[in-house]
Order: C-alpha cells, then sequence, then structure tokens
C-alpha cells in the first residue's frame, strides 16, 4: 500500500503564484502515483496554523508536507506532539529527528535581482517588497539588498514588508509609496497580493521584478524580470524521496543555480545589454562560489512618508 501524503498550502486557495507552485509540485506527486492530499489553511493566525496541522496529525498521514516558511512554527510544534509522525517543510528551517526540509535557493536568483534594478534603474533607487516576515522573505530581502549594493555600491534601496502575503490593497499601497520616494523598480516577493503591485507598479509608471513563477511572460509591460525559484518541485522531489526512503531527516537538501529549472532569473525583452553582461558575471561568481549571499539585513526599512536614504 502507498505512503499516505498530506500538503499543507498556506493562504486562501487558489491564492498567490507561490501557493500555485506548490499545488502544481503536489499535483505532479499525485500523477506519478503516489496518495497525495491537499489541505489549505486560510487563517494566517500562527496558533490557527498550529490547530490545522495537529488536526491532520490526528488523521495518521504518513508525511506531511507544510509548504513555505509559513510552516516553520506549525510544523514544530506539531513535530514535538507527535514524533513519529514525519514531516518537511518548503522553504524552511525547522530541523529535528523527525523533520527536513527541501529547499530552491531563491536568494541567488534574488541577489542576481538586485543586480538587475541596479544596473538598469532610471531614477537611481530601487525598492523591495514582501507581506510576513518569515524567514525565506527576510533571506530573500538579504540577498536582493545585497546584490543592488554588489552591482552597485551605495544605490539607495527601499525595503517594506507590508504585513501579509496575500493583501492586494496593503501591497498596492506600499508599491505606491515606494514610488512617490523615488524607485523606479521594485523586487515584489509577494503572493496574493501580487494583483495589487501589478496594479501599483501600472499607476505609478514603474517596473516589477517578480519572483517563484515567470511573471515576465504573464505581464511583459510590467515585469523587467522574474527571480524563478520553483518550490513546488521541493514538494514533488520530497514526495518521491520520502517513497524511496530517501530522505535524511534532520537536513536539508537545497537546489539552486545549477538547476534551472529550480532557480534562474528569467529576463523580459527589454533589459539592457549592459545589464545582462553584469548578470553573466555574478551568475558565474555565485556558481563557482565565489560569492556567499548575505542571508541578514540588519539596516532601516522604509514605510510610506519616508524618504529615500543611500
Amino acid at each position: 500500500m502507498s505512503a499516505r501524503i498530506q500538503v499543507v498550502l498556506f493562504g486562501p486557495e487558489g491564492s498567490g503564484s507561490f501557493n500555485e507552485a506548490g499545488h502544481a509540485g503536489a499535483l505532479r506527486a499525485r500523477n506519478a502515483g503516489h496518495d497525495v492530499a491537499v489541505t489549505w489553511v486560510a487563517d494566517p493566525d500562527p496558533q490557527a496554523r498550529v490547530a490545522a496541522l495537529l488536526a491532520l496529525c490526528g488523521t495518521a498521514p504518513d508525511l506531511i508536507v507544510a509548504h513555505g516558511g509559513q510552516g516553520d512554527y506549525p510544523v514544530s510544534v506539531a513535530a514535538a506532539r507527535h514524533p513519529a509522525r514525519r514531516f518537511v517543510v518548503t522553504q524552511g528551517s525547522v530541523l529535528s529527528a523527525n523533520t527536513a526540509s527541501y529547499e530552491v535557493l531563491q536568494e541567488q536568483s534574488a541577489f542576481l535581482a538586485g543586480v538587475l534594478a541596479a544596473a538598469d534603474t532610471r531614477t537611481g533607487v530601487v525598492a523591495h517588497l514582501s507581506g510576513e516576515k518569515v524567514r525565506p522573505g527576510l533571506k530573500g530581502r538579504a540577498a536582493f539588498l545585497h546584490g543592488v549594493r554588489s552591482a552597485v555600491p551605495g544605490l539607495p534601496a527601499l525595503t517594506t514588508f507590508c504585513g501579509n502575503q496575500h493583501d492586494p490593497a496593503l501591497a498596492a499601497g506600499a508599491v505606491g509609496a515606494q514610488a512617490r520616494a523615488g524607485a523606479d523598480i521594485v523586487f515584489a516577493m509577494i503572493d496574493g497580493g501580487r494583483d495589487g503591485a501589478i496594479a501599483a507598479c501600472r499607476a505609478a509608471g514603474i517596473r516589477q521584478i517578480g519572483n517563484v513563477l515567470d511573471w515576465t511572460s504573464r505581464h511583459p509591460d510590467v515585469f523587467l524580470a522574474s527571480a524563478v525559484a520553483d518550490s513546488g518541485l521541493c514538494v514533488e522531489q520530497a514526495i518521491a524521496d520520502f517513497a524511496r526512503d530517501r530522505i535524511a531527516w534532520g537536513t536539508v537538501r537545497t537546489f539552486g543555480l545549477e538547476a534551472p529549472a529550480a532557480v534562474r532569473l528569467a529576463l523580459g525583452r527589454d533589459v539592457s545589454q549592459a545589464a545582462r553582461a553584469a548578470l553573466d558575471d555574478w551568475s558565474q561568481r555565485l556558481l563557482d562560489g565565489s560569492v556567499a549571499v548575505d542571508d541578514d539585513y540588519g539596516g532601516a526599512e522604509f514605510a510610506a512618508g519616508e524618504t529615500p536614504a543611500a
């Protein structure tokens, strides 16, 4: 009898590119013959997420795959209470005897997004936007700002967490404030709030760099590029590895630029030749290990009404 797999997606059902990628990975695993069920947990409250995972543990699945860093806290609680149950968190950091993490190195494509933003800005101000301060978002922010500093030291860069990955109004308000402060390129690591960020970019006449999926093919007028990091591959691979008893519990398995199907910077047609040359150079440095991407940022954050600082 095949193992029973439960995939958990955090956010409103059917909303957001990150969850779209995770859901696609779950469906690919199901189509490969695995017994995969999908549960959506819409409530953003951490305790509600814990309660949802504990309830799923009561149904006795063989493996629970929690998609995204939002799963770190609920999995840490559930894994401690159910030591015989097995858990994987994608883009997570919870490691114990019955947990593992599968991670696409979105920080590598986020770093390249920073290089591109610095190379192609016309106003001399760029920006970062995300929703909740979970570890993957913090790492992505640090990587983007590292890429900006590496390409053009001292270039002003704004960074904002609007508080919710799935709120279009919050995302739109943050992007609008960044545009008024002079930013003409914003790297938006946002999920269900993406439509708000897109609308705000159009209204302000600025460009966006997306993440997770290739947004340049969906909205070429808005997206200069997209920091692809297909976390759905983590869902699919974790399930396949579990079925073959190949998960190394208590460890992280990663996929980076060496696997371009998983991680790359997808470029729009109007990226400058100078930026393309810079991206080739910095990509090689990431691949050969001569650059280690920053995973923490301790500087100032931007809020509406502020002016950019160098």
